[in-house]
């Protein structure tokens, strides 16, 4: 089986999940399937069957977790989103929402947001938008307002990522306990999640052509995927710890999750860890286009799927870029590495080089730069005043037409 999506929450998802679906009762179950899921239809996974938008919000509204899948990149599934919460906040008012696209370290911003003490603007700053989830603020927006007038509890759910690229290269154990933010030890995986994980990784390996099950990887590459599943595991503990412990609080609230789909098809991630955490009641909704085959709609894969338009095969404009990476520096923002035939690289910009002023404004962090460069429009040019030694020198970023 296979896919064409592979960007967003859910990559290569047929390499992912191709071997469990080989199993002789879901192919099956899957021969019985209309070709497809209409837009706008329900359909559960257990039998197959459509159901009510009425219907599925009361059988999933008696539950205390409730997971919302994504692909990131992908504003329907963000409307669809809007449209399941608005559902289940008429039903059951006493509700907590918990963002995957949030560390929690977050937590004291999202509090002030929810309670009106900062506009948009300052929420996004005082969040790390740009330089922390990096997807476009504009597709989770109307879901942040929509928590903000109903004062609904935003929780952020999703693990530092500097703990979670430690653990990518030393492993769980080497970590000390001081260090481990609270994060319990994960539940260990499946076999078949394993088999999931070693497809994800064997697509993203400079040899991608090397064996997709965790048994045919060898050496540095066993031990690699290693670090991965130990990472992936961090991930899903430390959203499912914060859903679970909020689910658990008294008057118990309607917990809904909103994450990558990755991280809840067929119970593996994060339902596997609420599970070992004493959270069985949860159940898993997706977002459904032509970018997946339908052949992979089987039992367990979710509680239900819902259908959308097909995705627009046009290409997303890609955005602008200095061609740098940077990183706070004194009350300014240092340039820690230049990328070849940048843009900044053709303009002047050189490695140490600290940023003070962009467009005639002070830096405060690399959001700013990050804010500004963004919303350049192709050929425009954009003014840099940057501290080289003991040194100020201006420069001016010329972006190039749009081809």
């Amino acid at each position: 089986m296979t896919t064409k999506r592979t960007r967003g929450g859910w990559p290569q998802l047929g390499m992912l999940i191709g071997a469990v679906c080989l199993l002789s009762s879901w192919s099956a179950w899957a021969d019985t399937m209309p070709t497809c899921i209409k837009p706008g239809e329900w359909r559960r996974m257990e039998d197959g069957k459509p159901i009510t938008h009425d219907a599925l919000l009361k059988q999933i509204g008696q539950h205390r977790v409730v997971l919302l899948g994504e692909h990131h990149t992908n504003a329907d599934h963000h409307r669809w989103q809007l449209q399941v919460l608005a559902g289940l906040f008429a039903m059951q008012p006493k509700m907590a929402i918990g963002f995957e696209m949030f560390p929690r370290e977050a937590q004291p911003v999202l509090d002030r947001w929810v309670a009106g003490e900062l506009s948009e603007k300052e929420f996004l700053q005082q969040t790390h938008w740009q330089s922390g989830w990096r997807f476009d603020a504009g597709l989770y927006l109307p879901i942040f307002h929509f928590a903000r007038i109903n004062r609904i509890p935003m929780y952020a759910i999703n693990v530092n990522p500097a703990l979670l690229s430690e653990v990518r290269a030393k492993g769980w154990a080497a970590i000390d306990s001081a260090a481990r933010q609270g994060i319990t030890d994960p539940a260990p995986a499946s076999r078949d999640y394993l088999e999931m994980l070693a497809g994800s990784f064997v697509a993203h390996r400079p040899r991608g052509d090397r064996g997709g099950s965790p048994d045919e990887l060898k050496g540095e590459d066993k031990q690699a995927f290693q670090r991965f599943v130990e990472g992936q595991l961090l991930w899903d503990r430390a959203m499912a710890e914060t859903l679970a412990a909020a689910a658990k609080r008294q008057p118990a609230p309607l917990v809904v999750g909103l994450m990558g789909t990755g991280h809840m098809v067929y119970n593996f991630g994060v339902p596997h860890q609420l599970a070992n955490l004493g959270v069985t009641d949860t159940v898993s909704l997706i977002p459904w286009d032509d970018q997946i085959s339908c052949e992979e709609l089987v039992p367990g894969f979710a509680y239900a799927v819902f259908g959308l338009a097909p995705v627009s095969a046009e290409p997303e404009p890609d955005k602008p870029r200095l061609g740098v990476l940077l990183e706070p520096s004194e009350g300014s923002v240092k340039v820690v590495k230049l990328i070849e035939r940048s843009v900044a690289e053709a303009n002047g910009v050189k490695e140490g080089d600290r940023i003070v002023e962009i467009a005639g404004g002070p830096v405060a962090d690399v959001d700013d730069i990050i804010t500004k460069v963004q919303g350049m429009l192709p050929g425009a040019w954009l003014p840099l005043t940057v501290l080289r030694g003991d040194q100020r020198k201006e420069l001016v970023m010329k972006f190039p037409p749009r081809p």
